[in-house]
């Protein structure tokens, strides 16, 4: 099989991860891929903020913590976010994972294709790290509650300018225990028109 492709469908999201720093040869190789996705008009709008402080990450998750302790559920309410305030009162509640590196993307708030350019820069990342044996994984958490203002300002105050919005965030380590297995697909979603 293309090796490609094999990375592509070997990739799986790993929430557990040892306490061992990404070493910053590999991270910076991350970093570049992220740097080379595909944006909108090749604009490059996008911002990354690495974060490896454990004060600076205890403290977002302290913040996440009460955004969820806040957040108002039904049983409409996307199944992440619901899932996501159940496992925020557990003590020993992580929103990334405690993974060594949380990568944050963040773009222009008024730049339509703002979502769209950092996902593909995401999964750059997500696709290097696991090319290089590293685990990963996507992290709605600071999307959902970025507008917050205490964790605004955090993020502001660690790099994040202010006319720009997270678009999405990504945990980074070594894997902690096995990968897990792919899932099965789920139905036929393809269309052709011929």
């Amino acid at each position: 099989m293309n090796e490609v492709l094999k990375n592509m469908l070997t990739r799986r999201s790993i929430r557990r991860y040892a306490e061992a720093q990404v070493p910053e040869i590999e991270l910076n190789e991350i970093l570049t891929a992220a740097r080379f996705a595909p944006c909108g008009s090749n604009s490059q709008f996008w911002h990354f903020i690495i974060i490896q402080s454990e004060p600076v990450l205890a403290e977002l998750n302290g913040l996440v913590r009460m955004a969820f302790a806040s957040l108002e559920v039904d049983m409409n309410t996307y199944v992440s976010m619901r899932g996501g305030k159940e496992a925020s009162k557990r003590e020993d509640y992580a929103f990334y994972y405690r993974a060594p590196t949380l990568v944050v993307a963040t773009n222009r708030k008024t730049y339509p294709n703002a979502m769209a350019d950092c996902a593909c820069a995401l999964e750059n990342m997500q696709l290097a790290a696991h090319s290089m044996g590293l685990g990963s994984c996507w992290i709605n958490q600071l999307t959902w509650f970025g507008e917050e203002p205490e964790i605004r300002a955090v993020l502001e105050r660690i790099g994040m300018p202010e006319d720009e919005k997270v678009c999405g965030a990504l945990a980074i380590g070594f894997p902690e225990g096995s990968i897990p297995e792919a899932p099965s697909r789920k139905g036929d979603p393809f269309v052709y028109v011929r």
